[in-house]
């Protein structure tokens, strides 16, 4: 496995624990985002991407978070302690993806962390500017419609504009889209 790229978003507020977002590309191929670096006892450590748990309600069947205090849509009162939990500590986030040893773990860890020194250094320097993750996730479909020169008027209201005219127009988008329903015959039950 080879660490392809690691991109690192410092994050403004020094008194918090956490000090930067981050996504890894692995081999050119596959990318894991969201991952954080966080400040431990120890030391700085890497943090992999996670979702919160959830658990249902009794009365509703409804996923609720683990430690809700009422059904998000039922309004019944939850318990508050979780009853399969023996311990103090309750687990209330499950790791979405994970190195599966602990080599993995540390040549994965070293590339962050010497990614985010260079960052962090960086960040020192007078007219530093932060990179800008907002577009990451956008599809490689519609990225040659963007002018890339920094020095036009591509703020981020406009590319989303842009964007949004542009998949509107895909004939794919047309041709996927649902059927408009006509609020009137839904209410009525007539569909």
């Amino acid at each position: 496995m080879q660490v392809s790229e690691v991109r690192i978003k410092i994050v403004d507020n020094n008194n918090d624990r956490l000090k930067a977002f981050c996504s890894l590309t692995l081999d050119d191929m596959f990318v894991v985002r969201d991952l954080k670096i966080i400040e431990g006892a120890n030391g700085l450590f890497v943090a992999m991407p996670s979702r919160k748990l959830t658990d249902h309600c009794p009365s509703c069947r409804a996923k609720n978070h683990i430690r809700s205090k009422f059904c998000n849509d039922c309004g019944y009162r939850l318990n508050a302690i979780h009853p399969d939990c023996d311990s103090q500590r309750i687990k209330l986030h499950a790791d979405i993806a994970h190195p599966i040893n602990a080599e993995c773990r540390q040549i994965i860890q070293n590339a962050i962390l010497t990614a985010y020194d260079d960052e962090y250094d960086k960040s020192q320097q007078p007219g530093y500017i932060a990179p800008n993750f907002d577009f990451e996730d956008a599809s490689n479909e519609y990225a040659h419609h963007f002018d890339p020169d920094p020095h036009t008027n591509n703020c981020p209201e406009t590319i989303r504009s842009e964007a949004s005219n542009i998949i509107e127009r895909h004939p794919r988008h047309e041709k996927d889209a649902a059927p408009k329903l006509d609020r009137n015959k839904f209410s009525e039950g007539i569909l």
